[in-house]
């Protein structure tokens, strides 16, 4: 556990000029002291980690000392042929420099590890787009992704719509969901980010000019937050549900997951059936229904009184299929 640790404090130190104790301490999950004793084992073992103080002070490796890999263990090679996405790889015309990647670490891996690249293929497949679907490339991406590896701006004709829109973008990352590709990107001169469809860009002209990069972006955080947005945009209305403790259970599973977490979340106490009473948010009456209609007989609608409606009329149908003559 320990050298584990202490191996990656050489790591992150060589990947940064100057490392504080307590940025060391939070990316190594341990006390600051803790940093201090192994910053000294480190030294100790010959390692030339040396300690600046005061307040703009912290550690760093002196004299380009650089450690190499040579003690990969097997499920950690495995791992490295797992990180990319050979479909997405491919799109963004990166497929040739992520092969050349693979196959220079393959070449430094002990012989006993050649086969990690067959081993993790034939463990894991990542097929991304969803079902019943034909995944469609966007036919800009890879010059799109050009500009996001290169801090290029982009001047892009965007449909908004029924209208076209002009914009001067700074393509900060891209993300694929369920097939379907993304840009998060800043316009120039504003300071927020916005998500833009990539298969809706009408043009894409890669602009000579750079742009500097806001270190503070987060792109996994951006996503999530705009993602949790874009589904409480769409939850416009409310069901008042009973539910037994089998529809308890099925709704995540029935329901938009954030809507299943407001709605349980609020719930009151059980009654003596074990049923409870929950306010669901629905994006609207039809699809409450279509969605709802999954738990059958497990959850009854008390509100509004048209989507109750709707229901009382299922079962009416329902039980009248069922006392004609099919059954025998």
């Amino acid at each position: 556990m320990r050298a584990a640790r202490l191996i990656k404090m050489v790591l992150l130190l060589q990947s940064r000029p100057v490392m504080t104790a307590a940025e060391l301490a939070r990316e190594l999950e341990v006390s600051e002291r803790t940093v201090t004793r192994d910053a000294q084992a480190l030294s100790e073992a010959g390692v030339p980690v040396y300690a600046d103080r005061g307040r703009a002070g912290g550690y760093r490796l002196v004299g380009g000392y650089r450690t190499r890999l040579t003690g990969l263990a097997r499920s950690e090679a495995e791992a490295l042929f797992l990180s990319g996405v050979p479909g997405a790889l491919r799109e963004m015309g990166l497929e040739d420099a992520a092969s050349a990647a693979r196959l220079k670490v393959s070449a430094a891996l002990l012989p006993s590890l050649r086969d990690a690249p067959d081993s993790a293929a034939q463990r894991f497949h990542l097929d991304a787009p969803a079902w019943f679907r034909e995944p469609e490339t966007p036919a800009l991406l890879t010059v799109l992704a050009e500009a996001v590896w290169e801090d290029r701006r982009v001047g892009a004709r965007y449909r908004r719509g029924d209208e076209e829109v002009r914009r001067t973008l700074e393509p900060y990352g891209l993300v694929l969901k369920a097939g379907v590709w993304y840009l998060c990107a800043r316009v120039a001169g504003g300071d927020s980010f916005r998500t833009y469809r990539i298969d809706r860009f009408g043009a894409l002209d890669v602009l000579d000019e750079r742009f500097d990069r806001d270190e503070d972006f987060d792109l996994p955080g951006h996503w999530a937050a705009q993602a949790e947005r874009f589904a409480r945009s769409i939850l416009r209305a409310e069901a008042v549900v009973r539910l037994s403790p089998e529809g308890v259970r099925r709704l995540p599973y029935a329901v938009d997951p954030l809507s299943a977490r407001e709605a349980l979340g609020g719930a009151g106490e059980p009654d003596a059936g074990g049923w409870v009473t929950v306010k669901l948010p629905v994006e609207s009456e039809e699809v409450a229904h279509s969605q709802l209609t999954a738990l059958g007989p497990e959850a009854e609608v008390l509100a509004p009184a048209a989507l109750r409606e709707r229901f009382a009329a299922d079962a009416a149908r329902i039980a009248a299929l069922y006392r004609g003559a099919g059954g025998g």
